[in-house]
């Protein structure tokens, strides 16, 4: 399953994200992808698409980075299936 990551850095200091990125790296579990990413022009946020099968993953994931981040994450599917899916409804 696809995830929509949105993350507010706290403070608005993106500074403190990327310091900890290149110190320790993404932090995620075995089983956790990282898909792709998106940084609003204001550095307030962060937009993620991560994708696993199991959500504690992402659980685990988030309680790495929850004390200089909030997040809001949003199960996603693409636009091509659930056109799909709506077409076999008629």
């Amino acid at each position: 399953m696809q995830f929509m990551v949105v993350e507010r850095f706290r403070n608005q200091d993106a500074k403190a994200i990327y310091r900890r990125l290149r110190e320790r790296g993404r932090m995620m579990p075995e089983g956790l992808t990282f898909v792709s990413s998106f940084v609003a022009a204001d550095f307030s946020r962060c937009f993620q698409l991560m994708e696993c099968t199991d959500v504690t993953l992402l659980q685990r994931w988030v309680a790495q980075w929850s004390d200089i981040m909030e997040f809001d994450i949003v199960p996603v599917v693409a636009g091509k299936e659930t056109a799909a899916a709506l077409d076999d409804l008629s």
